[in-house]
């Protein structure tokens, strides 16, 4: 007997559309100094302008005000986020923080090693977007053995 066939999500792809104010410094920002590859640029006559950068793969995570409330405490000692903040998942955490900074973020917390295994930092950063870098000590298998993991019952 063979498993059932799990379907493929019918969503392509997530994308995140960011109005910045000061589009040059936000493009600066995250193409030059986060490192996200261009993928596409388009302009119009009347100086629309947009710019898509790929960020790898993309997830959507949803929480409760409980867990936002605990992940702020968790990353950073007190409750900071708007409602919508983005993370992206990097190779080294503290040498990213480091370079954002350098390149114009404001580190709201330092890298912290997480109760769910990860290396995570907060800042501000260019366009008014609230940003986590982390960095992942184990693998996904890993992680799922530990306490609290697994999915959604529901």
């Amino acid at each position: 007997m063979s498993s059932p066939e799990v379907p493929a999500s019918p969503v392509r792809q997530l994308r995140l559309v960011v109005e910045a104010d000061d589009y040059e410094a936000a493009v600066r920002f995250y193409r030059d100094v986060l490192g996200l590859p261009e993928q596409a640029a388009f302009s119009s006559g009347d100086d629309a302008r947009v710019v898509i950068l790929d960020a790898g793969r993309a997830t959507l995570e949803i929480a409760n005000p409980a867990q936002k409330r605990m992940i702020d405490e968790v990353e950073v000692g007190r409750q900071v986020a708007p409602r919508i903040r983005v993370a992206f998942e990097v190779d080294d955490t503290a040498a990213t923080t480091d370079r954002l900074v350098a390149g114009g973020a404001a580190q709201l917390a330092p890298p912290t090693t997480t109760p769910w295994q990860s290396v995570n930092a907060r800042l501000d950063a260019s366009a008014g977007l609230h940003i986590t870098v982390f960095q992942e000590l184990r693998t996904l298998d890993e992680r799922a053995t530990l306490d609290g993991f697994g999915t959604d019952p529901s």
